[in-house]
């Protein structure tokens, strides 16, 4: 493949995916929502997670002077100025990925918040990707150390979203419905942009509205000194509060699979989810690859890494990347995409990567051994020396990762 063509094709899969991330912009989705589904009166709002200050910036536009205040909790960074100038709106920085002392002041401004609102008045909850951390409420005999320690080992423990969240929960006085204890009745709804396998509002930011019957004890493997509280039960209270996604995964696949269709691609949208051990994924990606006729075909999910003591730098999508750049040796005709929708893949700012055939042999050249940093979880460090590392900035959603794979004509 020529140079023209090679930089074509890397630019295609980034325009697939930036099409992606438009299709599920917080502002947009939250903006066309309520012009929809308008509240009948004045609202305050309450916005948590990493897409949360693109959700209110959308529901500030489309409620005007009904905006009768806002708390806006997220992530260092992803900020919006416009919204912070804005004296009905109080901003308040959380910890990510592990929770912090910030988290906790933000639960407390949070409580404070809900009870200090007029009587009757509705509150707009927006919630994303990311709250888990961000707020927090600790019960009787849960420090904050033990939190970030349980949070820690979770990260790295290759437990999918459902079940980490699940402890999660069991280590909170906000998750798995809590919050609903401080609503004293007055109306409110919540609308998400979902990060979770099967748009799950129980799973989306651990479920703050949404209560989940069962115990988090119930679930295997958990270290000896992750003790979780005993009382972790909630009764199930069905439609007490109406929770609506307004953007999921599948959303950003159609976009970019339209995308790459306008750039003249034939498109497959793969049914299977991105899931299980990074490694893997990327092996059975190839394989589809190398097996599949020229054209685009794209997957999301979210696969798992587990991590070593000492970790590198990196995250699951840019592991997931480096794997596939092993197997792509050779194969000068594919090249892949993989990335968090959300613009964080891990310790790095990259949101992953888009690697080829000679990915190993660039990262090589300058002093790094693919599969070494592989097994050190320092993909990030390798896929940089490659010149590979995709950067786009918070991107204002978070609905998984995508993985979109290029084959070109031999």
């Amino acid at each position: 493949m020529n140079r023209a063509a090679h930089t074509a094709a890397r630019q295609h899969l980034e325009a697939s995916f930036r099409a992606a991330l438009a299709a599920v912009d917080g502002r947009t989705v939250v903006r066309q929502y309520l012009a929809e589904h308008p509240p009948p009166g004045d609202v305050a709002v309450i916005a948590i997670g990493k897409a949360a200050p693109a959700m209110l910036a959308g529901a500030r536009e489309t409620l005007g002077g009904r905006l009768a205040g806002a708390l806006l909790i997220s992530k260092a960074g992803h900020f919006d100025a416009s919204l912070a100038q804005d004296a009905r709106i109080t901003c308040l920085q959380g910890g990510h990925p592990l929770p912090d002392a910030h988290s906790l002041t933000a639960g407390t401004r949070l409580l404070q918040f809900l009870t200090g609102l007029p009587a009757g008045l509705p509150v707009l909850f927006l919630l994303s990707g990311g709250a888990s951390s961000l707020v927090e409420v600790l019960p009787d005999g849960v420090s904050l150390a033990l939190l970030r320690r349980a949070n820690r080992w979770l990260l790295g423990s290759g437990l999918d979203i459902r079940a980490m969240n699940r402890v999660r929960q069991a280590l909170s006085a906000l998750k798995g419905g809590r919050l609903l204890a401080w609503l004293d009745d007055r109306p409110a709804r919540a609308l998400l942009i979902s990060d979770v396998p099967d748009d799950d509002p129980a799973i989306i930011g651990s479920g703050p509205l949404y209560p989940q019957p069962g115990r988090a004890t119930e679930l295997p493997g958990l270290p000896d000194w992750l003790v979780l509280p005993a009382t972790t039960d909630v009764q199930h209270m069905p439609g007490r509060i109406p929770h609506h996604v307004v953007a999921s995964l599948a959303g950003a696949l159609q976009a970019g699979a339209d995308c790459a269709r306008t750039l003249g691609y034939p498109v497959r949208v793969m049914r299977e989810p991105l899931a299980g051990p990074a490694e893997t994924a990327a092996r059975r990606i190839v394989r589809q690859l190398r097996a599949s006729a020229p054209g685009i075909c794209l997957w999301g999910g979210e696969t798992t890494v587990v991590l070593p003591e000492q970790p590198g730098k990196g995250g699951r999508n840019q592991h997931l990347a480096l794997a596939a750049a092993l197997a792509l040796q050779g194969h000068p005709a594919i090249l892949l995409l993989a990335a968090g929708t959300d613009g964080d893949d891990g310790s790095t700012p990259a949101a992953g990567a888009i690697v080829d055939s000679l990915t190993v042999s660039r990262a090589a050249a300058r002093g790094f051994d693919a599969a070494g940093s592989l097994r050190r979880a320092d993909a990030g460090s390798c896929l940089a020396a490659a010149g590979d590392v995709l950067v786009t900035g918070p991107t204002g959603t978070n609905v998984m990762d995508m993985v979109i794979g290029l084959r070109l004509p031999d």
